[in-house]
């Protein structure tokens, strides 16, 4: 069974036949929301709204330990992300899709990791390669199935947010390798590692990063609600695809 945390523009899946929801407490408080289980193309999957189902949850304020631990509870076989990104490169214009390969982490003061307190042991996990290869090669692959483009290379940067960049922050993304930059990429990311999940990304960019495109100025924050309800019709399509060949 897959797991699905939906950013911002998806606090629901609409093509998701809901069979019940759970309420679930953790060592680490509570998700950020009820944990809600149904069928997509005749497979379970559990979804959870990254941002709370009312997307009143901004992103340095998710209790993203919580989400992962609950997830992890529930023996998941691997969790995807939908996450919402401006684009920095070239062709990563808004509407565009990815599925990141690696991350920059600019994050700070989250709470990142299970390790910590008394009694746990010093833990480094191997993060050399931090999405599953195994999971974003299904996604790509059920992409190309259902004729949906999508980049199978992307550097995602992780911003602390909640307010968007600068374009001269934007820049220093850009020399640092960055193609997208979105704000809750870490630490979920690091964290599904520590709890032995699988663990990929759909990254669809809503906008132009600062200093970029029709986003030179300002970023037409207008416009960025409609592209992500035409692209997200796109991400169900892909979703769907996968979990029908699981």
């Amino acid at each position: 069974m897959l797991a699905i945390i939906g950013g911002s523009g998806l606090t629901q899946l609409s093509n998701l036949d809901v069979t019940r929801r759970l309420a679930v407490r953790t060592p680490y408080g509570e998700p950020s929301g009820a944990l809600t289980f149904g069928r997509i193309a005749g497979a379970d999957v559990i979804f959870l709204a990254r941002h709370g189902y009312g997307h009143t949850i901004p992103p340095h304020e998710v209790n993203y330990r919580a989400n992962i631990w609950a997830l992890a509870e529930q023996k998941v076989e691997g969790v995807i992300s939908v996450a919402s990104v401006g684009g920095i490169r070239a062709d990563m214009r808004p509407g565009a899709i990815a599925v990141p390969h690696q991350i920059l982490d600019y994050t700070w003061g989250r709470k990142n990791t299970f390790f910590e307190g008394g009694g746990q042991p010093v833990t480094h996990i191997d993060f050399t390669e931090p999405y599953s290869a195994k999971l974003r090669r299904r996604i790509l692959d059920a992409a190309r199935a259902c004729g949906e483009a999508a980049s199978k290379d992307a550097i995602y940067a992780a911003s602390q947010g909640p307010r968007l960049e600068t374009a001269a922050e934007i820049d220093r993304l850009e020399r640092d390798g960055a193609d997208v930059v979105g704000m809750t990429g870490m630490p979920e990311a690091a964290l599904a590692r520590e709890a032995d999940l699988e663990y990929a990304t759909i990254a669809v960019v809503a906008n132009f990063a600062a200093g970029r495109g029709d986003s030179l100025h300002s970023v037409r924050m207008q416009d960025i609600e409609q592209v992500l309800q035409q692209s997200l019709v796109r991400v169900r399509r892909i979703i769907e695809q996968l979990v029908s060949n699981t």
